[in-house]
């Protein structure tokens, strides 16, 4: 009896250690899956669009001609997707990518900039007239950066983009040989125009959103200004517009993406349009979108995106950023003027 009963407690015993060590095992395994997506979640830092196109120039024995700067910076934007530590979150399924939803609301907002950019070099800079031919590698290019940000394979969205960023090399590289005219990039102020055009809605379209963040009764103004328009479906006068609480920070993060993109798209672009910014005296109206939208980049010390009310003891960042956004459009909506006088 004596003997059975020792065999118990040493049968308890192992049972308690194995529990220990299982318990031990899972949370190491919790805390390994933490750091490694706390670091994943890190955004870029912001880079020197000069730099990056001498060095990127200066890589493949090129010539940094016009356009050049503008190109190579979209290329670097479309590669921090693919390189950046973690890699192309957006599409995993797996730990602790799965569990991750700020930077994949992050990268989205960087790949519609990416999106935005490729279709305005493909239909309006690098064509002279509106019957030229398109380019044959920016025809590539456009749509593979528009293939479904989701799709974990057959094919992955990794591998589209990657098709995108070589087409976007082949046109570098034409564009940078002075010996060939097949590649060009028209600084022109109706280019920069219809470009800053998309910019601004998609900029006021996220000031909507993150306003959104409180709730808001608006007033219906989609027919404004004009007596005889019409809408497929009645809508009411007023609108009741909030953003969902679990989206929030979706929505936030997303800005940070779009912000942290357009900063150096318009940085490229103040390098190759500066002719037509100076003789617009339009240069300082493009510094100040860009200063704007650099505001958004600041460190966020809170561990969540909070969402106080308006005059709450508690911050709202989604109207902080919102307010960036909101200054940006408004500038981008100046400067667009500015760029159609004569």
């Amino acid at each position: 009896m004596r003997h059975t009963f020792g065999r118990f407690l040493d049968q308890l015993q192992s049972g308690r250690s194995l529990f220990r060590t299982a318990i031990i095992i899972l949370l190491s395994l919790c805390i390994i899956l933490y750091l490694i997506g706390w670091w994943w979640s890190r955004e870029p830092d912001l880079l020197d669009v000069q730099k990056v196109a001498e060095a990127h120039a200066a890589q493949a024995g090129q010539s940094v001609v016009v356009g050049y700067t503008t190109t190579a910076t979209l290329i670097t934007v479309a590669e921090t997707l693919l390189e950046k530590p973690g890699g192309y979150l957006t599409n995993d399924v797996i730990p602790p990518s799965i569990f991750l939803d700020n930077m994949p609301n992050w990268e989205f907002g960087v790949l519609v900039q990416v999106r935005d950019m490729a279709h305005a070099l493909r239909n309006d800079i690098s064509r002279s007239q509106s019957q030229s031919v398109e380019d044959k590698d920016l025809a590539i290019g456009e749509p593979s950066f528009n293939f479904d940000s989701n799709s974990w394979m057959f094919p992955a969205s990794e591998r589209e983009y990657k098709k995108g960023i070589q087409a976007l090399e082949r046109y570098l590289a034409r564009l940078a040989d002075t010996q060939q005219q097949s590649a060009q990039f028209y600084t022109r102020a109706d280019n920069l125009t219809t470009w800053l055009g998309v910019v601004e809605k998609r900029l006021g379209s996220l000031a909507q959103r993150l306003s959104a963040s409180v709730g808001q009764v608006r007033i219906n103004t989609d027919l404004a200004g004009d007596a005889a328009a019409r809408q497929s479906t009645t809508a009411p006068d007023q609108l009741i517009i909030k953003t969902p609480w679990l989206e929030i920070d979706d929505v936030f993060y997303e800005a940070r993406g779009t912000a942290w993109a357009l900063i150096h798209l318009l940085r490229a672009m103040e390098i190759d349009f500066g002719s037509v910014l100076e003789k617009k005296n339009a240069l300082v109206s493009l510094r100040q979108i860009i200063r704007e939208l650099e505001a958004t980049q600041e460190t966020l010390w809170s561990p969540m995106v909070l969402n106080g009310s308006g005059f709450s003891l508690l911050a709202n960042h989604s109207l902080v950023m919102a307010s960036y956004f909101s200054s940006a459009n408004a500038a981008v909506i100046d400067l667009r003027n500015l760029l159609t006088q004569g």
